[in-house]
This record gives C-alpha cells, structure tokens and sequence, in this order.
C-alpha cells in the first residue's frame, strides 16, 4: 500500500497528495498544473509562508536572508544548488527579511543569514551563518535525523 504526502503548491497554494514513491517523477499541482519542484527554492512572503512552510509533510528549509548582508549573497548558490540536489526530500525556500520584517521577528531571526528547518509546522533545527555545500548537507542531515 503506497504512502502519500500533502504537499503545496509553491505557486497557488493548494495541497496535492503524492504517492510518497512518485516524488521523484516531477509531480505537477492538481490546480494549476504547475510543477511542485523545480530545482530552485521557494520565495516566501507573509501571503504564501504559511501555505508553503507552515503545511505539507515534506520538511522545509528557509533561508532567512537579506540583499545588503555579504555572507547571505555569497551563500545564495550554494543554497539554489542544494535546493537542486535535495528537493524533492524537503522543501527549500527564501525569506527577504528586509521586505518582511514581520516573519523574521515572528521567528526571531537575530543574525543572518539564518537557516530554520520545519517538519509539519514546528522549528526542528536552526543555524546561523553562511555555510559551505559540505555544511549545508550535514545540518541539513543531522536536522532530519533529530527531527
């Protein structure tokens, strides 16, 4: 018997139910037929936060970050690679923390950037500072293993 997953559509937000062994066949949003990965990650703003990372079962990874901080500019492709290697496993995504102070203060974010991981609406994990590929695949391991 096959296990599904809800997932959001990262474009109009509605939850898909995906056959947890179909995950790597480019799974496309029942409503507007857009893909449910694309190899990027997520935009995320204070309309779409809670649609994208605050549902599913899939684990979601937000870079909170911002477009005058050095390390969060230098970190974005290793991020956008990761987002590449690891989705469809979890969900990554961006918050501009600049153009939505409300959600990093709802998260506390003190430094950036800052990397949270969610699993069904709750913070498993948490680390700031830009990391390299190597580091942003074993927090993100360790993360899931304690999660």
């Amino acid at each position: 018997m096959s296990t599904s997953l809800s997932i959001p559509c990262p474009h109009c937000g509605a939850l898909n139910r995906v056959p947890a062994e179909r995950l790597g066949e480019q799974p496309a949003c029942g409503r507007c037929k857009k893909a449910l990965f694309d190899g990027h990650p997520v935009e995320l703003t204070a309309a779409n936060f809670d649609a994208v990372a605050g549902r599913g079962d899939l684990p979601v990874l937000v870079d909170f970050w911002a477009p005058w901080c050095g390390p969060c500019v230098g970190f974005a492709p290793v991020f956008v690679q990761a987002a590449g290697q690891l989705e469809p496993r979890l969900r990554l995504a961006k918050l501009d923390t600049e153009a939505q102070p409300q959600l990093a203060q709802r998260f506390h974010i003190r430094s950036i950037p800052t990397l949270i991981l969610f699993r069904q609406r709750r913070e498993v994990a948490r680390q700031s500072g830009a990391l390299s590929a190597a580091q942003l695949q074993q927090f993100v391991q360790a993360a899931l293993a304690q999660a």
